[in-house]
């Protein structure tokens, strides 16, 4: 261990820093640089790369939200590096493979720089796994060599930008600043796009087009005298929908309730007399880590798997794969001649069935056992994720204990020992995270699979971030307004 501490404190010197800010900047500056660092993510996130076409790999687009990414853009691998490299770290060092004293400031800071340097690992691999196996079409090596290293520009930039707002001059982390302005982009483009996208139906001298946003859409059947059609839109149930919407505003509504759900466990303290409060344990208790986690997994399962597929089974002679996954290839043609292939999950294989239909249920000839399946394998991952991410993240009721031994607090009428207080977690923590998982998994795959904007894992993190960022915006007002209470509200 010595010597790989040695080695990461060695990497250090020559990795890409933000600076700390001298003095603590003002809320309005913090609002400025996070402001910047949303742009220039949105900029990165429409700048296609050299002769790809936009959108070309939507068939890995599972965890597009969760990684904020845009396929065929400067974001095409998103924050997904730094958020593989964090997870990574964190299992490792949750599970006490990887020894860290995060009250320790030098652990502290040969972990940070182990993400950073990690992450650069990731970039790279990820960057050259797309290129090698072929997902931007035919590309002579001169064009790769340029595509790989604007991937790696952007990713380090990103990189760089969630720093900034880690490091104090913006607010909250980048990463949730991310996903929140790509899942609030895709939710208002949904709703407002008034552009028109071809569907079938038309001539090749008249091609048949629709308008693609819900409210758009909406109003135009309206003036044509058939708003109705807009409910479920009959010639393209593919695209949003007021029914959609209507499911998209109630989805909202029960994600704000649930996250208000807890159960309260009363605690005194054993250092400050007459102090009295209470431990909540909210009923979404690992909060949307499940549902991230199987997108994560799905996501990688399909890439590797059509991979595979392409490299070696794409005459589809061998049994074992074709059982793991078959695929339905088409062309994507982009305007610099280069023809990528769209790889389409066929049924009869277990990632056709992982996966979600990629219409809503209520249009024609969706295959329902496949939503079914998806369903129920979106809710059985999440419980078995649920419950590991418990274990591993410091959230069992152990740890739990030892925590609120370690801040001098006691349960009224139960010894101050970590046994005691174990015992009392250990009645609420497994049931309500079995229970978290089941909704949280629930909630996002029925949600995805009846089409509401943004997608269900979006909507899930989406309205998580928000909330928090206004938690943070409450406490960043009241420690300009009164310091000392904000900075005991940041202890509590």
């Amino acid at each position: 261990m010595g010597a790989i501490k040695n080695f990461v404190k060695g990497a250090a010197t020559v990795l890409p820093e933000i600076r700390k800010p001298v003095r603590k900047p003002s809320l309005n500056e913090k609002l400025m640089w996070t402001g910047i660092a949303v742009v220039v993510y949105m900029v990165m996130a429409v700048t296609p790369l050299t002769g790809v076409p936009v959108g070309a790999q939507s068939q890995f687009s599972y965890s597009s939200i969760i990684f904020a990414s845009q396929q065929g853009t400067l974001m095409t691998l998103g924050i997904g590096p730094i958020v593989t490299a964090g997870l990574i770290l964190q299992l490792l060092a949750g599970s006490e493979i990887i020894r860290v004293d995060f009250q320790n400031p030098d652990d502290r800071a040969i972990f940070t720089s182990a993400t950073k340097l990690l992450t650069m690992i990731v970039i790279v691999v990820e960057a050259s796994a797309y290129l090698i196996g072929g997902l931007f079409g035919t590309i002579v090596p001169a064009a790769a060599i340029t595509i790989f290293f604007e991937l790696f520009a952007a990713s380090v930039i990103v990189m760089l930008l969630d720093e900034l707002v880690q490091k104090g001059w913006g607010i909250g982390s980048g990463v949730s600043l991310f996903i929140l302005a790509g899942v609030a982009q895709r939710v208002m483009w949904d709703m407002f796009s008034p552009l028109t996208v071809p569907i079938s139906g038309g001539t090749s001298t008249t091609p048949a087009t629709t308008i693609y946003g819900g409210i758009p859409y909406f109003i135009s059947a309206t003036l044509a005298g058939h708003p109705l059609s807009s409910l479920f839109r009959p010639d393209a149930p593919q695209f949003p929908t007021m029914f959609g919407l209507i499911l998209t505003i109630a989805a909202i509504l029960i994600i704000v309730y649930v996250e208000g759900m807890r159960i309260e466990i009363p605690i005194t303290s054993t250092k400050y007399r007459g102090f009295a409060g209470v431990y909540p344990i909210k009923l979404l208790y690992v909060s949307n880590i499940p549902v991230i986690l199987f997108s994560a997994l799905v996501s990688n399962i399909s890439f590797f798997a059509a991979y595979i597929w392409k490299a070696y089974d794409f005459n589809n002679s061998n049994p074992l794969i074709n059982w793991f996954a078959r695929y339905n290839t088409t062309q994507i043609l982009s305007n610099t001649g280069q023809s990528p292939l769209s790889y389409q999950p066929l049924n009869n294989s277990l990632i056709y069935y992982m996966t979600a239909p990629p219409n809503p249920i209520f249009s024609p000839n969706v295959d329902y056992l496949r939503a079914l399946t998806y369903v129920l394998f979106a809710v059985l991952f999440s419980v078995m994720f649920a419950r590991i991410w418990v274990e591993i993240g410091g959230l069992s009721p152990k740890a739990a204990a030892k925590n609120l031994i370690g801040a001098d607090v006691m349960v009224p009428g139960f010894r101050r020992t970590g046994t005691s207080v174990e015992a009392i977690l250990s009645k609420y923590i497994p049931v309500i995270t079995i229970l978290g998982g089941i909704f949280i998994g629930l909630l996002a795959a029925l949600a995805q699979i009846l089409g509401v904007y943004g997608t269900g894992v979006g909507l899930l993190l989406m309205i998580d971030i928000i909330i928090q960022y206004y938690q943070m915006l409450v406490k960043e007002q009241l420690e300009s307004m009164m310091p000392r209470l904000g900075a005991l509200l940041g202890r509590t």
